[in-house]
């Protein structure tokens, strides 16, 4: 686990649609809290151990308190069921002070920003700040139904509402998101931002790809993946670079719970390859990849992984440790 940086108070807990919940997260002591842009996250230690990133969608700002919006997920690991079921006003909890691995592009000459579900958190928040700076944007909200739709009277008083289009999954085909026709306005300065469930965001950015558009104007931040295991993985060895000491990682083990074993401990948060904790330098070997972090192209590099779920393609790993 990651140090605990910041102690907060649950301040409002409020439903914002079925299934979702905000809670207002103000500091303990009065003081205002670390300053963050618009696309950061924080890390929540929730009372049942387990830590879990959330976006922050309230105003960058506001420096008494931190929005986060949060979606009972049925196939939550114990994370969204215990916000929504155990945490109430009046509660504290530990947090990490803000990181942003999702920033705005400010030199863009136009944004889209696309919505998956609760990926709204990040978005939303870009747009309000794309909009305060006068800059270019439209917004796409895709989401099952009307009433599982969070924010609706936030987007409907904004600035930039005339930008927003709803696509609802329960809605007639005319309003359904035409994914060729956003595609379309690639060109250079262009930006697409694109945050929601995993089989969402890999739809979506693989139609990006196809599509032509560069690497460096598409933008995404995962915050659920499941590690695929494989029959061909199999056992290998890390080196720790700093004393020499060489751990056997099993076939069913990952790195971080080989080198735990070992008395080596690793800071790790998600534990499923997208929030970057557990990121370690690469000296020697060949990593094999299976985080939703990196990109391909510093996957391409090798000289980086995470131990979390990553595994070895080489029958040793010099790590950085």
């Amino acid at each position: 686990m990651t140090v605990c940086d910041l102690q907060v108070r649950v301040a409002r807990k409020v439903a914002e649609a079925i299934d979702i919940a905000t809670f207002e997260l103000v500091s303990v002591d009065g003081r205002p809290l670390p300053a963050f842009s618009a696309g950061s996250h924080v890390d929540v230690h929730l009372p049942n151990g387990l830590t879990r990133q959330y976006s922050l969608c309230n105003d960058p700002t506001e420096a008494h308190r931190y929005l986060i919006g949060v979606l009972r997920d049925p196939g939550s690991r114990g994370g969204s069921q215990t916000l929504h079921d155990a945490v109430t006003e009046g509660d504290v909890l530990h947090i990490s002070t803000p990181k942003n691995h999702f920033p705005l592009a400010h030199e863009a000459s136009h944004s889209v920003l696309v919505a998956g579900g609760i990926g709204v958190t990040p978005i939303l928040c870009m747009a309000e700040r794309l909009a305060v700076t006068g800059a270019s944007l439209e917004m796409h909200y895709c989401t099952r139904s009307p009433e599982r739709t969070a924010f609706r009277e936030r987007i409907a008083s904004a600035s930039f509402s005339g930008t927003v289009q709803f696509h609802f999954d329960d809605g007639d085909a005319g309003q359904k998101l035409d994914l060729a026709r956003l595609l379309s306005t690639m060109k250079p300065g262009v930006h697409l931002y694109v945050c929601g469930p995993k089989g969402f965001m890999d739809w979506l950015l693989d139609a990006a790809r196809a599509a032509g558009w560069p690497a460096e104007q598409l933008h995404y931040e995962f915050f659920g993946a499941e590690v695929v295991k494989s029959d061909d993985d199999a056992s290998f060895e890390v080196k720790l670079a700093s004393s020499g000491k060489v751990v056997v990682v099993g076939k069913d083990q990952t790195v971080v719970q080989a080198l735990a074993a070992a008395g080596i401990e690793v800071a790790v948060s998600c534990e499923q390859g997208v929030c970057g904790t557990c990121l370690t330098r690469v000296l020697e070997g060949e990593p094999e990849h299976k985080d939703m972090y990196l990109t391909p192209e510093e996957q391409a590099a090798n000289d980086q992984f995470t131990p979390c779920c990553s595994r070895s393609k080489s029958p040793l790993l010099v790590l950085d440790l």
